[in-house]
């Protein structure tokens, strides 16, 4: 009897100890709780429960209530789904949102999202694996237990997908397209077809229509109406959105809102370039490093749904100085219409811009800088274009990702140069703004130069080792193949030269591409960057000293 009298206190302090902490532990938010117990991150993770998504839909916090879907856009291998916030509200992180399916049996699965972009005009851009066929698709906000329906989507095929208005070419609007099919490279007759505008384009009566005064490829040039002009503030995207009409059929879905820029500053960088990349951030800081040092200013770069660290390598760039300038381009297979995009933003900030990719370097073999390079080259008035030759450099004997940086890593390259570049003054090209990637057409009466190479030449790193070319070639922002083994562009020069639809390293991968040892931009490099003391080149290290 006494052993009972002397444990009934401590039974009823443990027990009050446990109920205590199961209270504490109760009160704990989930976020918290995912804070305290799940540090690791696993992108894939897929768990399944049997409940109502409604069950779920509850929650009182402003950010979560105030977030809704806005677009939702279907591609081949990803659906796009656009998060509209409230101005000044703190973008959510991809361990905050996840992709939640529901089967028609009331069974639920959810993954983490393939992608969670940045801020793209008020919104955030979240992609999902496609959902099988009778599968409702809805994005999971973790904190505040709120789920978003997707709604209705937009078949990528078929979509207006971006639009500008030109203040320099009479205030028209720019509106990129998927969907018309038009020949490449060439002008199409405009009155066949016609701008409609609206909040609503699936009712005639509030729909607007004006003239297309060009089209080509996916540009579409239209009149503005007035008040589209006199509505949104500049540098602000309106509700009207704007899509193209086949004459005789129907609009063309639409997610493209006018969107108004405000323009550059009274001095223009006398030479900016601009990218579209994906999943490259390991590079960024190489090549931006070098170019600046030769004499670019500035860096557009059109990022197509990168998943890799790319915000903060732009960062740490952007600490140190440069000006670099990141614009989400979501749109797969675009790269022309991306670039005359580029095009129309840099006119105010550059006098001239250069459309290269991150494996590419602008090499000057006499050491002279950039822009007494492009000044002697365009003394005449009449020359709005410079056309430069490309080397392209094989693995160079290389297994592994050469630690030092392309430019001194791979030295052998094949020995005839492919194709070209361009360096234009955006002001002077066609207001079709039709290219071919390589080049712009112009406007009457200006012309381009072609560059010789003992003046200047890309150094083009095309073929590096094997990790870094197969994800490359993986998923091509020109050629768009979502997987290898699809048969689909083999023979195209973008996809992957003499290797067919098998992703195998070859047993000689090292060793192509080899035909002359080239060490000029290396031996450069090394002696313009390398540090003294430590041994190593800038973008090597953590701090840099501009």
């Amino acid at each position: 009897m006494k052993d009972r009298r002397k444990r009934g206190p401590i039974l009823l302090i443990s027990r009050l100890a446990l109920a205590f902490l199961f209270f504490f532990f109760f009160c704990l938010s989930f976020p918290t709780f995912r804070l305290l117990f799940t540090e690791r991150y696993h992108p894939y993770l897929v768990s399944s429960w049997r409940a109502s998504p409604a069950e779920f839909i509850s929650t009182d916090l402003p950010a979560a209530r105030d977030i809704h879907v806005a677009e939702t856009v279907s591609f081949p291998d990803q659906v796009l789904i656009l998060l509209k916030y409230p101005r000044l509200s703190p973008l959510l992180t991809k361990n905050e949102i996840t992709c939640l399916y529901s089967y028609p049996n009331t069974s639920h699965r959810k993954t983490f999202p393939l992608s969670v972009n940045g801020k793209y005009k008020d919104h955030q851009i979240v992609g999902c694996e496609v959902p099988p066929r009778g599968v409702t698709l809805l994005v999971s906000l973790v904190n505040g237990y709120k789920n978003l329906t997707v709604g209705p989507t937009h078949d990528w095929k078929s979509l207006a997908y971006e639009a500008v208005i030109d203040r320099e070419n009479e205030n028209t609007t720019v509106v990129f397209v998927k969907g018309l099919n038009l020949r490449s490279g060439k002008a199409e007759n405009a009155s066949r077809y016609e701008c409609v505008y609206g909040s609503d384009l699936s009712n005639k009566e509030l729909m607007v229509t004006s003239q297309v005064v060009s089209i080509a490829q996916e540009i579409v040039r239209c009149r503005t109406p007035l008040n589209i002009l006199n509505g949104p503030q500049r540098g602000e995207v309106g509700s009207v959105k704007v899509s193209v009409k086949v004459r005789g059929k129907g609009v063309l879905g639409s997610i493209a809102r006018p969107e108004f820029w405000a323009g550059g500053g009274l001095i223009r960088d006398q030479m900016c370039v601009c990218t579209m990349l994906r999943n490259q951030a390991r590079f960024l800081r190489e090549w931006v490093i070098y170019h600046g040092r030769i004499g670019v200013g500035r860096w557009f770069i059109y990022d197509n749904n990168s998943d890799d660290d790319i915000e903060d390598a732009i960062d740490w760039l952007v600490d140190r100085g440069y000006k670099i300038n990141r614009h989400v381009w979501p749109w797969i297979k675009t790269q022309e219409a991306g670039f005359a995009h580029c095009a129309l933003r840099a006119r105010d900030f550059c006098e001239w811009v250069g459309f290269i990719d991150v494996d590419e370097f602008l090499y000057l073999p006499s050491g002279v800088q950039l822009g007494n390079v492009i000044s002697n080259l365009t003394s005449r008035a009449e020359v709005a274009e410079l056309r430069i030759l490309c080397h392209n450099f094989g693995p160079s004997g290389l297994k592994k990702v050469p630690p030092e940086g392309v430019t001194v890593g791979y030295t052998c390259r094949l020995g005839l140069p492919e194709r070209h570049k361009s360096i234009v003054q955006p002001e002077k090209l066609n207001p079709t703004l039709i290219n071919m990637v390589h080049h712009f057409n112009l406007k009457d009466g200006f012309k381009h130069v072609n560059v010789d190479r003992n003046s200047m030449v890309i150094n083009h790193y095309k073929f590096q080792v094997w990790e870094v070319f197969k994800e490359k070639f993986y998923r091509r922002v020109a050629t768009y193949v979502t997987d290898w083994q699809q048969k689909e562009n083999v023979g195209s020069k973008d996809r992957a030269p003499g290797l067919g639809t098998r992703p195998v390293e070859p047993d000689d991968w090292s060793s192509r591409f080899c035909e002359i040892n080239d060490t000029g931009l290396k031996d450069w490099v090394v002696k313009t960057f390398n540090d003294p003391y430590a041994g190593i080149l800038p973008w090597q290290q953590e701090e840099i000293v501009l």
